[in-house]
């Protein structure tokens, strides 16, 4: 999430009251989860498996649990208890939550878009030229919608990104700031899911195409041309290049990438990243040739196997 302004790093700890040790940076332009981090945002880390992650990656402030870590890049560290909480207490400071109006008075919608009965759209939208939003479609805030996009009856798009950490008494939830965008001449099925970004942007490309019931996860970023049969689910932050098919019920773990112009079968699970240019079949999914005789020596062995068991 990006800040509409800098911010000092002395304020940020007087929100959240953490302790302050200086570094190269005195203010932050935004706040962002590890996966979409940039210079100048203030990331969160507590759990001492990642800090050396955070503490080389782009981010310019590190809201952390531990005061007496390496920090060769010297970056300015805010001490916190609770990383996880105090982040969220910042998106919720920059980010406050904000309720549905009966009708969006102050949503931006374009020449010749057509809006069906029932559907609902938040204030903080932007839907461009030449659309159809049909029946019981809710939009949530901050979503943004190219023109030509036709979104189908009961999808939903933005709603929470599915991130919990698990604590002893229970789930506890990160709260989630991000959009989504709706690139050009994008057509998105009935009962279709797409999550906001926790704190980036879920992006979905220009010229994709989702049938029914497909549940893109937060900050997932979809390419241009992509075809998504029913029933697909892509985990969050996933990348998907352009031109890629993926064919009913495949299933996509979180935080991978999938190859320009890949081809998943129906049924597949997908749990690593995958080149482009090929096609899949099988859970883990493998290119399809070799599924496909391995299936066909397993079929030979079991008839094997059976004329065997005859002769005992």
């Amino acid at each position: 999430m990006n800040l509409k302004s800098p911010v000092s790093v002395t304020d940020i700890c007087s929100i959240i009251n953490a302790r302050l040790i200086a570094g190269q940076a005195d203010c932050i332009t935004g706040i962002n989860e590890i996966h979409k981090v940039k210079e100048g945002d203030l990331s969160f880390v507590d759990h001492p498996k990642y800090y050396k992650r955070v503490l080389l990656s782009e981010a310019s402030v590190v809201l952390i649990n531990q005061a007496d870590v390496e920090n060769p890049l010297q970056k300015t560290l805010l001490v916190s208890d609770d990383p996880f909480r105090d982040f969220n207490r910042l998106t919720r400071h920059f980010s406050p939550f904000k309720h549905f109006h009966a009708h969006a008075t102050k949503a931006r919608i374009g020449e010749n878009t057509f809006i069906m009965p029932g559907v609902v759209i938040a204030d903080e939208v932007t839907i461009g030229n030449n659309c159809v939003i049909y029946p019981n479609v809710v939009i949530y805030p901050n979503t943004i919608i190219g023109n030509n996009v036709t979104i189908h009856a009961n999808s939903v798009i933005g709603s929470d990104g599915f991130y919990f950490k698990r604590r002893p008494e229970g789930y506890d939830k990160l709260l989630s700031c991000g959009r989504v965008i709706i690139e050009d001449h994008v057509e998105i099925g009935a009962c279709c899911t797409i999550d906001c970004g926790v704190t980036g942007d879920t992006v979905i490309g220009e010229g994709t195409k989702f049938d029914n019931h497909i549940h893109i996860g937060h900050g997932a970023v979809i390419g241009k041309n992509c075809l998504f049969a029913a029933q697909v689910g892509v985990g969050g932050k996933t990348i998907i290049e352009d031109n890629v098919i993926l064919w009913g019920q495949v299933g996509v773990s979180k935080t991978l990438t999938i190859g320009k112009g890949a081809v998943v079968l129906a049924q597949s699970g997908v749990p690593y990243s995958l080149e482009g240019g090929k096609t899949y079949f099988g859970s883990p999914a493998q290119e399809a040739r070799t599924m496909m005789r391995q299936l066909g020596l397993l079929k030979q062995l079991t008839a094997a196997w059976d004329k065997v068991k005859k002769l005992l």
